[in-house]
């Protein structure tokens, strides 16, 4: 888990799968945005982290 520079905390949880891995974000989220915006945003980055990993194997 980390804490983001505005004092929200994240975590991040890992689990296995067969030949897979899950994985769970859970935030802390903020009154500026939209929850629903909150999410896609954090959404993207594990979609471009799936991206990634998936061109690196």
């Amino acid at each position: 888990s980390y804490t983001i520079g505005d004092g929200r905390k994240v975590a991040i949880t890992f689990i296995s799968q067969e030949n897979d891995t899950k994985i769970i974000e859970t935030f802390e989220a903020e009154s500026s945005n939209p929850i629903e915006m909150q999410k896609a945003g954090f959404q993207a980055i594990l979609d471009n982290f799936k991206k990634y990993s998936e061109i690196s194997k």
